[in-house]
């Protein structure tokens, strides 16, 4: 990994760590984020969005042992569901543990992805916990392609924003997103 990146990585642990806010590129599209296990950080997004907040966030991580401290229990179909992946794939586990509260959904459940892309799976490795990953964009508001697509009063809100990655080309699409439910069946939210 270059210099830049480690750099971008470190400024932007310094900020997670201090409860501050991120703008930052993920294996989707740009995201908003903050550390998930800290309230405080999570009700700030929810502010900066202007969401609701009875509708959850989901959670980054590195790790597939990162990812089970986060939830109580992981179904040999989420691991499954995983390796068959062909796009980045976001799992709502039926209950979730150790993040903020309102991470979680009113029925307990949260969502978790792995990310296997260069900057986001650096930050949340160096930072050793979950990352808030939720669209740069206001509620209400579609969803940005591209950095340059950001509203500048957002990026006006946050505490940081990476310097890397800004100028893609390439179009990032929003994960497929798999409910897993407590009886072993699972439901499609988004393909």
């Amino acid at each position: 990994m270059d210099e830049k990146v480690l750099s971008e990585v470190k400024k932007c642990v310094e900020v997670l760590r201090a409860g501050g806010v991120i703008l930052y590129p993920t294996d989707t599209i740009w995201g908003v984020g903050c550390d998930a296990t800290n309230s405080e950080a999570v009700k700030r997004i929810f502010e900066i969005k202007q969401r609701a907040d009875s509708k959850s966030m989901i959670a980054l991580v590195d790790t597939y042992a990162r990812m089970e401290a986060y939830v109580e229990d992981v179904p040999d179909m989420a691991w499954d569901l995983i390796e068959v992946a062909e796009k980045p794939l976001t799992i709502i586990y039926p209950k979730g543990r150790n993040l903020a509260p309102a991470m979680l959904a009113e029925d307990g459940s949260v969502g978790i992805r792995i990310t296997e892309e260069t900057f986001s799976k650096a930050l949340c490795a160096a930072f050793r916990r979950p990352i808030v990953s939720t669209s740069a964009n206001f509620s209400g508001c579609p969803a940005p392609a591209f950095f340059r697509e950001i509203d500048t009063k957002l990026c006006n809100m946050v505490d940081y924003v990476v310097d890397f990655r800004r100028g893609d080309t390439v179009k990032k699409q929003p994960s497929s997103i798999i409910k897993l439910e407590k009886n072993g069946t699972f439901v499609l939210i988004r393909e």
